[in-house]
């Protein structure tokens, strides 16, 4: 297991909902004809089932956390006092994270078995790299308070 998974393992119902935040705020941000498809994506998806958000949020947070395993060793190696927060780390690797979050997703699309889903996901894949760039910044704040070493917070 890697060392952020277990951090965030025990208390993974909170990473969960907090991370529900964050997806609801980065859609709602959204603006402009570009957004249209995003936000009606996102509302099938949350129509699914009550709670299926953090469903899949729940679904894909072990493989997310393998995905962006490299860059939080190399941000939790670094001295508390000087290197800034996660989601700068995040930020600053952003080609590599978000072709590694995305790289999570693709694979999971193409081995489900919902052609809703997998119809979904196609349509929105082609912009989803600048989502997910644009997102990190929020992904890295809405991890670092249930990740930061314990002797550090």
């Amino acid at each position: 297991m890697s060392e952020l998974l277990d951090r965030i393992n025990h208390q993974r119902p909170a990473v969960i909902q907090s991370c529900v935040g964050l997806i609801e705020n980065e859609v709602s941000s959204k603006r402009g004809m570009m957004s249209i498809p995003l936000k009606a994506g996102y509302k099938v998806l949350k129509g699914v089932k009550p709670g299926f958000v953090g469903h899949c949020v729940d679904f894909l947070l072990d493989d997310f956390c393998q995905a962006m395993e490299p860059y939080f060793q190399t941000w939790s190696a670094q001295d508390p006092a000087t290197r800034g927060g996660l989601d700068r780390q995040l930020s600053g690797n952003q080609e590599q994270v978000s072709e590694a979050l995305l790289g999570v997703t693709d694979v999971r699309a193409q081995r489900s078995t919902n052609r809703a889903l997998k119809s979904l996901y196609s349509k929105l894949r082609p912009k989803a790299k600048e989502h997910v760039k644009a997102a990190l910044p929020g992904v890295g704040r809405t991890l670092e308070p249930y990740v930061r070493n314990p002797a550090t917070s």
